[in-house]
Order: C-alpha cells, then sequence, then structure tokens
C-alpha cells in the first residue's frame, strides 16, 4: 500500500445501550469493547483500552509515560480524581542536568519514573471486576499480531524519525531503524508483547520490583539515564484528589484538580458564562475574539498562580475558581474588545452508570525517543515540564517532584447521573478543545458536530492558532485588527486537540471521537455477561 492509499475509516460516531467506549485509536476502542461485552466494568474496559493506546498509539502514551484520570462509581455515586503523576528520580536535580533545558527533551535523562502500569493497575484493581490477565490480554494480541500503520502515524514518524534515529527508539519504531512504516503497514511489537506478558503473569510490581525493573536500570546505566531501582521500588501509585467542579449553564462540570489544568477548564466556563449573551456565539466575529482573549487570561492566570497539588486543597483564596473574579475578567474583556480573545485520551460509560474519562502520555511525540530493546516501549520525557529556575516554584526539578500537567479529563452531569465524559489531548490546547465543544453542545449541536466544528487556541503571547479555512475568512484580519497575530492551521488540525466525549441520550449511550486524529467509538453489540439490570 502506498503513502497516498487510505485504510479504513474509523467509526466516528456510535450509538449503544450496553456501554461506550471512545478512544485515540480504533484497536483500543475495540479492546474497550471487547471487555465490557466480556462482563467487565467501566473501570475494566478503561484499562485495558489505556493499555491498548500504549501498543497502537506508541508515539502517544504507553507503559513508560503517566496517566490522569476523573472517575465516577455508579454504586456509590462518588466522582474523584486518580492523580497518576510519574516522578523525577532520586539523581535528577537542576546541577545535575547543568541547569540546561535542551539536554531534557530527548535521551534518558529526560525520563521520569513511569507511572502508567502502576495506576491503570490500581485502577483495574480497585474498583473493577476482572484480573489483571484479562484485562491485557487485548493489548498482547495486538502487539503480536500487528495493526495497520495511519496516515497520521506514517507523518509523526516522519516527522520525527531524526530524533529517533538519533536515540535507540529507531530499531523498535521505524522500518529497518531508517525509514518510517508505510502507510497500512502491519506494525508488530514481538518485544513489548513478551513484556505484556510477563506483566499478565507476573504482575504489575515486576515493573516496579522484578525483571523488569532490573531491564529498566540496567539500560539507563548504560545510558547515563537517572532511574535506578530504588526509583523504581517506591512504585509511584495513584493520589485520590477530589475533583474541581462549576456550574455551566445548569450543569455541574468536575474536572481535574491540579498538577492537571482544570482550573483554566473551570475559569474558562465562568467567564465566557458571563460574556454578553449577544457575544457568545463561536461562529461570530465578535464570538472568536471574545474565546480567544478568554483563553489567554486564564492561561495567564495559570501559569501566575502555580500550586503544589497536595497543599491546593488547604488554600482558601482560589481566584481562578471564584465566579465574582470571573465576572469581573469577563467586563474587562467586553470592555477591551467590544468598545472599540502528545498526548492521549479515552471516554468510557457502562450501562450501570460508571464513568471514566482518563488522559496519558509520554509527554512530546514519541516521548524521550528512547526505548530499552528488551522490553519494546518507550520512555517518556516528562523531564521538561518541570521549572528549572524559579527554586520557590511548586514544580521545581528535585528528586521525586511531580511534572506540571496540561490534562483536563472531565465528567458533566445532568442532575445525579454522568451525562458526558469528555478529554482531549494536546497539552495547552486541551482545556480550550473540551470548552469549546461543551460550548457547542449546550447550544444544541449534534455530538458530531460539536466536536467536528473549527476550532481556535490563544496562546499567552497572544498568538490565534485556528483552521482558517473553515472559519470565516474576515476573521484573521479582525483578529490582527485587535492585537492578536494569528496562525492558520490547516482544516482538522492535530494541533488544536482530539476529543473522545461519551455521551448519555434518552434512551442510549452516543460516542464521539474526533476526526483530526485516529480516534473511534463503539459500544458492545451484544449483552455484556453476567449484566447487571439496568438501574
Amino acid at each position: 500500500m502506498t503513502d497516498s492509499q487510505a485504510i479504513e475509516e474509523p467509526q466516528r460516531l456510535a450509538v449503544a445501550h450496553d456501554g461506550m467506549v471512545a478512544t485515540a485509536h480504533g484497536a483500543a476502542t475495540a479492546a474497550g469493547v471487547a471487555i465490557l461485552e466480556a462482563g467487565g466494568n467501566a473501570f475494566d474496559a478503561a484499562a485495558a483500552a489505556a493499555f491498548a493506546l500504549g501498543v497502537c498509539e506508541p508515539a502517544a502514551s504507553g507503559l513508560g509515560g503517566q496517566t490522569m484520570m476523573l472517575v465516577h462509581e455508579a454504586a456509590t455515586g462518588r466522582t474523584f480524581a486518580l492523580d497518576g503523576s510519574s516522578r523525577a528520580p532520586h539523581r535528577a536535580t537542576v546541577d545535575a542536568v547543568g541547569g540546561a533545558r535542551g539536554v531534557l527533551r530527548r535521551g534518558y535523562r529526560a525520563t521520569t519514573v513511569p507511572s502508567t502500569p502502576a495506576v491503570l493497575d490500581y485502577l483495574r484493581a480497585t474498583q473493577g471486576t476482572l484480573p489483571l490477565a484479562d484485562v491485557l490480554a487485548p493489548s498482547i494480541d495486538l502487539a503480536a499480531n500487528g495493526y495497520e500503520v495511519s496516515a497520521l502515524q506514517h507523518k509523526l514518524a516522519r516527522r520525527e524519525a531524526k530524533f529517533l534515529r538519533a536515540g535507540t527508539a529507531a530499531p523498535m519504531f521505524l522500518r529497518d531503524g531508517r525509514q518510517p512504516y508505510r502507510v497500512g503497514a502491519v506494525f508488530r511489537q514481538p518485544v513489548l508483547c513478551e513484556t505484556l506478558r510477563r506483566l499478565a503473569s507476573d504482575g504489575i510490581n515486576d515493573f516496579y520490583q522484578g525483571e523488569i525493573a532490573a531491564a529498566i536500570e540496567t539500560d539507563m546505566v548504560r545510558h547515563d539515564g537517572f532511574i535506578r531501582r530504588d526509583d523504581l521500588a517506591q512504585i509511584p501509585l495513584p493520589i485520590e484528589r477530589r475533583p474541581l467542579t462549576v456550574r455551566f449553564f445548569g450543569h455541574r462540570v468536575f474536572t481535574m484538580p491540579p498538577p492537571g489544568a482544570g482550573r483554566t477548564l473551570v475559569e474558562m466556563m465562568n467567564i465566557h458564562q458571563h460574556l454578553p449573551e449577544s457575544h457568545r456565539g463561536l461562529e461570530t466575529r465578535n464570538g472568536a475574539v471574545l474565546l480567544a482573549e478568554t483563553i489567554r487570561r486564564a492561561f495567564l492566570d495559570r501559569a501566575d498562580r502555580p500550586f503544589d497539588p497536595s497543599f491546593y486543597s488547604q488554600v482558601t483564596e482560589k481566584r481562578m475558581l471564584r465566579d465574582d473574579y470571573a465576572r469581573e475578567l469577563a467586563a474587562a474583556i467586553g470592555r477591551r474588545y467590544l468598545g472599540h480573545g502528545e498526548t492521549t485520551h479515552l471516554s468510557i460509560m457502562d450501562r450501570a452508570g460508571n464513568a471514566v474519562a482518563l488522559t496519558q502520555s509520554i509527554e512530546n511525540v514519541y516521548g524521550a525517543c528512547a526505548a530499552t530493546p528488551e522490553l519494546g516501549f518507550l520512555y517518556n520525557n516528562y523531564m521538561s515540564a518541570f521549572e528549572h529556575s524559579d527554586i520557590s516554584h511548586p514544580y521545581y526539578m528535585r528528586p521525586n517532584a511531580v511534572p506540571w500537567a496540561s490534562v483536563a479529563p472531565t465528567i458533566v452531569f445532568r442532575g445525579r447521573r454522568p451525562w458526558l465524559v469528555i478529554g482531549s489531548p494536546g497539552s495547552e490546547r486541551i482545556t480550550p478543545s473540551i470548552l469549546q465543544v461543551l460550548i457547542r453542545l449546550l447550544n444544541g449541536a449534534p455530538p458530531l458536530d460539536a466536536v467536528t466544528a473549527p476550532r481556535l487556541f490563544c496562546s499567552l503571547s497572544g498568538c490565534v492558532s485556528l483552521e482558517a479555512s473553515r472559519m470565516r475568512d474576515d476573521l484573521p484580519r479582525i483578529l490582527e485588527k485587535r492585537g492578536f497575530t494569528v496562525d492558520r492551521r490547516e482544516a482538522f488540525a492535530f494541533y488544536l486537540g482530539c476529543v473522545q466525549m461519551v455521551m448519555r441520550g434518552r434512551n442510549e449511550l452516543i460516542g464521539v471521537a474526533d476526526p483530526r486524529r485516529d480516534g473511534s467509538a463503539g459500544g458492545p453489540r451484544r449483552r455484556p455477561a453476567a449484566a447487571e439490570p439496568e438501574p
């Protein structure tokens, strides 16, 4: 198959009654659906789909990364966040890396202690119903038999090929260690398959305290990395945290607390609902300008007010969450502009009402571009997500610190039941992507239309990235007239996030996968084994 030939188009919109899965890749969606059909709940399915994403979307996540999520447990009515931050190794200090950020972008010293295996198994063990071997079975099969390389994956591999070739990952992720796999080529990962089989037979602790841990240490020593057995032995289990919450046009929204970026999403929501009603429409000139400034102001506040996640719950003056502060900002934005703006995500809901919004990553595309040849997965490069100069900063790089994250897995309620499970990859573009989809949904847009609609993003410096060919043609000129710079992006730009969401309809569950990447949605086609009666 040539690069210009297309492989089968993913299913972007799906409807089912007994559960729904939306992920960033069709094979991972199939893994989650298979678990639901086998009688697993949403938590089992989320773990299975997340493990599978590490196989079929290796440039975005995997065993070498970190995983964060928002969870709703239907039986108790409890909604909570799992902070699955990775950790800086004990030997990692600013002095040890010479204070230079460049050396932390690629290679073994860019890697924090991976948390994904521990977090996914914690979810399964505490909330799920199936053994680890069952949850890992779809990923083992996928690694052994392979999947077809998509046009997007080929493009990303071609873009990052020089970094892969400079690191140790090329033999595993480039054809003959030199060239990206062609579109439609079947990509198999036998080494990763054996690692997953070992986890299924010996348990996740082998990753942190057994033979896998020993292999990681040997590889790190060989390549002058920081991680050692004592780092891995302190298993980075997730910390259960209280979600942030806000009312958004009558709906109760729960989202990720620090070190995630839910504060940014909450502030954007509060500002938006205090804007003049006539200027909230995202398709209007003024609406787009105000959206750009709303995004910029929220990110300015986040950068100016970082918090340690364990200290944040004790802070009494949470300005970014305050409605009166948002009202002041909305008025100021209105006066200014109206007087004269690599990561992966999955969303799952089961028929019992359990829900998971899960975002995981190896940070940049292909992470550190380093991989252990005996284990088959990429290491993350989360050392680049620390502060390196301000010693008082809560995310200053020091041993066992957690990196600053941009994730915002979110669950929206109607009454007491989850109505929407949503999230996105895309670094700083995550929260604006969620915001724009939610605004459109609440304005009556059909689910697929709300996700596929054109998006924009505004940086701290006032640069607006937008899918210009899909938006009104006078918008770039208007933005520039209002003091912004404009970054024209292609239609359905990879840069502008990739929302995966599940929505509860009247008598069905609706899944939507963003066409900006390789996502798909699907639900069980047969009644799950030992299914509980519908509430």
